[in-house]
């Protein structure tokens, strides 16, 4: 894993799907510590400054809290936590939900131990696990439930690798497609990260979604 002993929690209903994905993570990942439950209240009653989840699994369709309000509710205690959405139905209205709730992605269930191992180091990087199909229909959801706003001053080549950003494409595709440096593409990341006032890649995603900066 990219970042050192996380510690990654996961809120799952289904007790035989939870102990399994519980075992891949710890198969196949050092983290620092690890929660398993099947509710979001269970989950926010054990948070403490010595247990902080640096990713969080957390099913869609639990009882009780559930889906956007039980995301918004751990974004909202442990800002810094990448929570993904996890979902057995590829319900684009679910996952805007979440999206628009805090969350950094998706994944669909049942997915295999690798997908959730990789989906885990991305969102600890920034990314967004997420199917480039849902986005495209997500960033149509967006364009239809939220008005423009400020452009932030982002400059026509910052709105280029935006767009791309989005677009899923790593530094180096950005370089390429656009004749410039991995480094020149990098200054401009830190420049539209502190004009949009977020830390991470998917903070960038999901504002200019949920705003229609592009």
């Amino acid at each position: 894993m990219t970042e050192s002993s996380p510690h990654v929690w996961v809120i799952e209903e289904d007790a035989s799907l939870r102990e399994t994905v519980v075992s891949w993570i710890g198969r196949h990942t050092q983290v620092q510590g690890m929660l398993a439950t099947d509710s979001a209240e269970e989950a926010l009653a054990a948070l403490e400054p010595s247990a902080v989840p640096l990713v969080v699994l957390m099913d869609l369709e639990l009882p009780g809290l559930k889906g956007g309000e039980g995301i918004r509710q751990i974004k909202g205690v442990v800002p810094r936590s990448h929570v993904i959405g996890f979902t057995a139905h590829e319900d684009e209205k679910r996952v805007f939900e979440a999206i628009c709730a805090g969350a950094c992605g998706y994944l669909l269930k049942p997915s295999s131990g690798k997908r959730i191992i990789e989906a885990i180091d991305l969102a600890l990087t920034g990314g967004a696990p997420m199917n480039p199909v849902i986005v495209r229909k997500l960033i149509r959801m967006f364009r239809r439930h939220v008005r423009p706003r400020a452009n932030y001053g982002l400059t026509d080549r910052e709105r280029e690798i935006l767009q791309l950003l989005i677009e899923d494409n790593t530094q180096k595709q950005m370089a390429e497609r656009l004749f410039i440096s991995p480094h020149t593409v990098d200054t401009h990341l830190r420049n539209i990260y502190g004009k949009l006032d977020v830390r991470s890649r998917t903070g960038a995603i999901v504002k200019a979604l949920r705003e229609r900066l592009l």
